[in-house]
Protein backbone atom coordinates (compact mmCIF):
# COMPACT_ATOMS: atom_id res chain seq x y z
CA UNK A 1 0.00 0.00 0.00
CA UNK A 2 2.89 2.59 0.92
CA UNK A 3 4.43 1.83 -1.97
CA UNK A 4 1.64 2.45 -4.23
CA UNK A 5 0.54 5.72 -2.62
CA UNK A 6 3.91 6.62 -2.89
CA UNK A 7 4.29 6.16 -6.96
CA UNK A 8 0.50 7.65 -7.14
CA UNK A 9 2.27 10.92 -5.62
CA UNK A 10 5.24 10.98 -8.14
CA UNK A 11 2.51 10.56 -11.15
CA UNK A 12 0.53 13.19 -9.67
CA UNK A 13 3.28 15.59 -8.88
CA UNK A 14 5.33 14.75 -12.18
CA UNK A 15 2.19 15.42 -14.30
CA UNK A 16 1.98 18.98 -12.41
CA UNK A 17 5.19 20.30 -12.84
CA UNK A 18 5.18 23.39 -14.58
CA UNK A 19 7.39 23.65 -17.28
CA UNK A 20 10.16 26.54 -16.44
CA UNK A 21 11.15 28.64 -18.89
CA UNK A 22 14.65 28.60 -20.14
CA UNK A 23 15.03 32.71 -19.00
CA UNK A 24 14.73 31.97 -16.00
CA UNK A 25 17.46 30.09 -15.14
CA UNK A 26 20.18 32.09 -12.80
CA UNK A 27 23.35 31.23 -14.02
CA UNK A 28 26.33 30.23 -11.92
CA UNK A 29 29.56 28.40 -11.67
CA UNK A 30 30.30 25.32 -13.11
CA UNK A 31 27.07 25.89 -15.79
CA UNK A 32 27.95 25.37 -19.38
CA UNK A 33 25.88 27.58 -21.74
CA UNK A 34 26.17 27.72 -25.75
CA UNK A 35 26.13 31.18 -26.41
CA UNK A 36 24.71 32.54 -30.17
CA UNK A 37 24.06 35.96 -32.40
CA UNK A 38 21.58 36.44 -34.29
CA UNK A 39 23.40 37.29 -38.08
CA UNK A 40 27.15 36.48 -36.35
CA UNK A 41 27.53 32.66 -36.21
CA UNK A 42 31.00 33.91 -35.95
CA UNK A 43 30.72 35.15 -31.86
CA UNK A 44 29.12 31.19 -31.41
CA UNK A 45 30.95 29.89 -28.25
CA UNK A 46 29.89 27.41 -26.03
CA UNK A 47 31.71 27.92 -22.62
CA UNK A 48 31.66 26.94 -18.89
CA UNK A 49 31.08 29.88 -16.52
CA UNK A 50 34.14 30.34 -14.08
CA UNK A 51 34.34 29.72 -10.18
CA UNK A 52 34.06 34.05 -9.88
CA UNK A 53 30.99 33.92 -12.11
CA UNK A 54 32.53 35.09 -15.46
CA UNK A 55 32.18 33.47 -18.98
CA UNK A 56 34.64 33.93 -21.81
CA UNK A 57 32.95 35.66 -24.89
CA UNK A 58 34.07 36.95 -28.06
CA UNK A 59 35.38 40.34 -28.86
CA UNK A 60 34.10 40.97 -24.51
CA UNK A 61 36.52 38.52 -22.74
CA UNK A 62 35.87 38.00 -19.63
CA UNK A 63 31.79 38.85 -18.43
CA UNK A 64 30.26 38.53 -15.15
CA UNK A 65 26.85 36.45 -15.45
CA UNK A 66 26.82 34.80 -11.99
CA UNK A 67 23.90 35.27 -9.98
CA UNK A 68 21.84 36.94 -13.39
CA UNK A 69 19.15 34.77 -15.01
CA UNK A 70 19.78 34.00 -18.78
CA UNK A 71 17.61 36.62 -19.97
CA UNK A 72 19.48 38.92 -18.06
CA UNK A 73 23.05 37.86 -19.57
CA UNK A 74 21.45 37.54 -22.80
CA UNK A 75 20.38 41.68 -22.49
CA UNK A 76 24.04 42.22 -20.89
CA UNK A 77 25.93 40.58 -23.36
CA UNK A 78 23.85 42.31 -26.22
CA UNK A 79 24.38 45.61 -24.92
CA UNK A 80 27.83 45.20 -24.40
CA UNK A 81 28.23 44.04 -27.83
CA UNK A 82 26.13 47.50 -29.22
CA UNK A 83 28.19 49.78 -26.89
CA UNK A 84 31.68 48.90 -27.55
CA UNK A 85 30.65 49.03 -31.70
CA UNK A 86 30.93 45.52 -32.45
CA UNK A 87 26.99 45.47 -33.40
CA UNK A 88 24.36 47.81 -33.88
CA UNK A 89 21.82 45.55 -32.80
CA UNK A 90 22.87 42.52 -30.84
CA UNK A 91 20.07 39.64 -30.31
CA UNK A 92 21.67 37.17 -27.94
CA UNK A 93 20.70 33.76 -27.09
CA UNK A 94 21.92 31.60 -24.05
CA UNK A 95 21.20 27.91 -23.79
CA UNK A 96 22.12 26.38 -20.75
CA UNK A 97 23.67 22.61 -21.51
CA UNK A 98 25.16 21.55 -18.54
CA UNK A 99 22.98 23.03 -15.15
CA UNK A 100 25.50 22.65 -12.45
CA UNK A 101 25.11 25.54 -9.82
CA UNK A 102 21.63 25.20 -9.33
CA UNK A 103 20.76 21.54 -7.88
CA UNK A 104 18.84 20.04 -5.33
CA UNK A 105 19.79 16.80 -3.10
CA UNK A 106 17.14 14.22 -2.56
CA UNK A 107 18.50 12.02 -0.11
CA UNK A 108 17.04 8.83 1.78
CA UNK A 109 14.56 6.46 0.92
CA UNK A 110 13.12 7.90 -2.45
CA UNK A 111 13.81 5.59 -5.61
CA UNK A 112 16.52 7.77 -7.84
CA UNK A 113 18.26 9.21 -4.99
CA UNK A 114 20.64 11.57 -6.25
CA UNK A 115 21.64 15.67 -7.13
CA UNK A 116 18.95 16.92 -9.67
CA UNK A 117 18.95 20.38 -11.73
CA UNK A 118 16.72 23.37 -10.64
CA UNK A 119 15.79 24.57 -13.87
CA UNK A 120 13.05 27.31 -12.50
CA UNK A 121 10.56 27.72 -9.72
CA UNK A 122 10.51 24.56 -7.99
CA UNK A 123 9.10 22.92 -4.54
CA UNK A 124 9.87 19.94 -2.31
CA UNK A 125 7.26 18.00 -4.29
CA UNK A 126 8.43 18.39 -7.62
CA UNK A 127 11.93 17.18 -6.40
CA UNK A 128 10.18 14.04 -4.85
CA UNK A 129 8.41 13.32 -8.30
CA UNK A 130 11.96 13.92 -10.01
CA UNK A 131 13.60 11.62 -7.76
CA UNK A 132 10.84 8.58 -8.46
CA UNK A 133 8.72 9.63 -5.83
CA UNK A 134 9.16 7.96 -2.09
CA UNK A 135 10.02 4.78 -1.81
CA UNK A 136 8.12 1.51 -0.07
CA UNK A 137 10.51 2.18 3.55
CA UNK A 138 10.05 5.99 3.43
CA UNK A 139 8.25 7.77 6.06
CA UNK A 140 5.52 10.33 5.34
CA UNK A 141 7.47 13.27 6.55
CA UNK A 142 10.59 15.05 5.28
CA UNK A 143 13.44 17.08 5.90
CA UNK A 144 14.50 19.72 4.00
CA UNK A 145 17.82 21.34 4.95
CA UNK A 146 18.73 24.82 3.34
CA UNK A 147 21.13 27.60 3.46
CA UNK A 148 20.23 31.09 3.36
CA UNK A 149 23.39 33.61 3.75
CA UNK A 150 25.48 31.49 5.89
CA UNK A 151 22.33 30.45 8.17
CA UNK A 152 21.66 26.75 7.99
CA UNK A 153 17.61 25.80 9.10
CA UNK A 154 15.58 22.58 8.53
CA UNK A 155 11.59 22.31 7.94
CA UNK A 156 9.87 19.01 8.03
CA UNK A 157 7.04 18.93 5.85
CA UNK A 158 4.55 15.96 5.98
CA UNK A 159 4.00 14.67 2.56
CA UNK A 160 1.09 12.45 2.60
CA UNK A 161 -1.06 14.79 4.31
CA UNK A 162 -0.02 17.97 2.09
CA UNK A 163 -1.41 15.37 -0.95
CA UNK A 164 -4.43 13.84 0.75
CA UNK A 165 -6.12 17.61 1.70
CA UNK A 166 -4.77 19.10 -1.77
CA UNK A 167 -3.27 21.86 0.47
CA UNK A 168 -0.04 22.65 -1.70
CA UNK A 169 0.69 26.35 0.00
CA UNK A 170 2.30 24.58 2.35
CA UNK A 171 4.79 22.95 0.21
CA UNK A 172 8.30 24.88 0.18
CA UNK A 173 10.27 26.07 -2.35
CA UNK A 174 13.66 25.30 -3.50
CA UNK A 175 16.67 26.44 -4.62
CA UNK A 176 21.00 24.92 -5.64
CA UNK A 177 22.30 23.63 -2.49
CA UNK A 178 19.50 22.64 -0.79
CA UNK A 179 19.29 19.02 0.99
CA UNK A 180 15.80 17.46 0.92
CA UNK A 181 16.48 13.73 2.93
CA UNK A 182 12.74 11.20 3.29
CA UNK A 183 13.67 8.81 6.50
CA UNK A 184 13.14 5.63 7.28
CA UNK A 185 9.44 4.67 8.30
CA UNK A 186 9.13 4.41 12.05
CA UNK A 187 9.10 0.84 12.96
CA UNK A 188 7.86 -1.98 15.56
CA UNK A 189 8.22 -5.20 16.35
CA UNK A 190 5.62 -8.00 16.69
CA UNK A 191 7.18 -11.25 18.87
CA UNK A 192 6.16 -14.60 19.58
CA UNK A 193 2.53 -16.57 18.60
CA UNK A 194 1.46 -14.40 14.85
CA UNK A 195 2.13 -15.14 11.77
CA UNK A 196 5.19 -13.10 10.61
CA UNK A 197 7.04 -12.33 13.75
CA UNK A 198 9.71 -9.29 13.08
CA UNK A 199 9.51 -5.76 12.11
CA UNK A 200 6.66 -3.96 10.45
CA UNK A 201 5.82 -0.52 9.29
CA UNK A 202 3.82 1.98 11.57
CA UNK A 203 1.27 3.45 9.52
CA UNK A 204 -0.55 6.42 10.94
CA UNK A 205 -2.84 5.63 14.36
CA UNK A 206 -2.05 1.94 14.27
CA UNK A 207 -2.93 0.32 16.97
CA UNK A 208 -1.84 -2.75 18.79
CA UNK A 209 -4.06 -5.23 17.50
CA UNK A 210 -3.53 -3.40 13.93
CA UNK A 211 0.01 -3.92 14.08
CA UNK A 212 -0.95 -7.57 15.09
CA UNK A 213 -3.37 -8.31 12.03
CA UNK A 214 -0.21 -6.56 10.04
CA UNK A 215 1.54 -9.63 11.57
CA UNK A 216 -0.22 -12.34 9.69
CA UNK A 217 -2.63 -12.58 12.50
CA UNK A 218 -2.50 -14.82 16.02
CA UNK A 219 -0.82 -18.78 15.36
CA UNK A 220 -3.04 -21.62 16.17
CA UNK A 221 -1.52 -21.09 19.63
CA UNK A 222 -1.29 -17.62 20.07
CA UNK A 223 -4.14 -15.46 22.27
CA UNK A 224 -4.70 -11.80 22.52
CA UNK A 225 -4.58 -11.99 26.63
CA UNK A 226 -2.11 -10.89 28.57
CA UNK A 227 0.01 -9.01 25.86
CA UNK A 228 3.36 -6.93 26.69
CA UNK A 229 4.70 -3.95 25.34
CA UNK A 230 8.45 -3.26 25.43
CA UNK A 231 8.91 0.82 25.01
CA UNK A 232 11.98 2.84 25.44
CA UNK A 233 11.55 6.68 27.16
CA UNK A 234 13.46 9.80 25.80
CA UNK A 235 16.53 8.46 27.90
CA UNK A 236 16.89 5.66 26.32
CA UNK A 237 15.67 3.60 29.33
CA UNK A 238 13.30 0.31 28.76
CA UNK A 239 10.17 -0.65 30.09
CA UNK A 240 7.45 -3.62 29.96
CA UNK A 241 3.59 -3.08 30.77
CA UNK A 242 0.53 -4.57 29.75
CA UNK A 243 -1.15 -3.84 26.32
CA UNK A 244 -4.24 -3.56 25.15
CA UNK A 245 -5.52 -3.89 21.56
CA UNK A 246 -6.50 -0.25 21.22
CA UNK A 247 -3.11 1.26 22.78
CA UNK A 248 -1.54 3.42 20.11
CA UNK A 249 2.08 2.16 18.44
CA UNK A 250 5.11 3.76 18.93
CA UNK A 251 8.25 3.97 16.63
CA UNK A 252 10.55 1.17 18.36
CA UNK A 253 8.16 -0.57 20.19
CA UNK A 254 8.10 -4.57 20.93
CA UNK A 255 4.66 -5.87 21.22
CA UNK A 256 5.02 -9.61 22.39
CA UNK A 257 1.67 -11.96 22.09
CA UNK A 258 1.88 -14.88 24.52
CA UNK A 259 1.10 -18.68 23.84
CA UNK A 260 -2.47 -19.86 25.02
CA UNK A 261 -1.99 -22.73 27.93
CA UNK A 262 -5.65 -22.96 27.30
Amino acid sequence: MKRLIGLVIAAVLASTVCVASAASLVLGPGDVVRASVYGSPDLAIETRISESGAMTFPLLGEVQVGGLTTQQAEQKIGGLLEKNGYLKKAQVNLLVTTLTSQQVSVLGQVNRPGRYPVDGPRKVLDMLAVAGGVGPDGGDRVDLVRNRDGVATRETIDVVDIVRKGELNRDYEVSGGDIIFVERAPRAYVMGEVQRPGPLRIERAMTVQQAIAASGGLTPRGTQRGLRITRRDAGGASSTSEAKLEDAVQAEDVITVKESWF
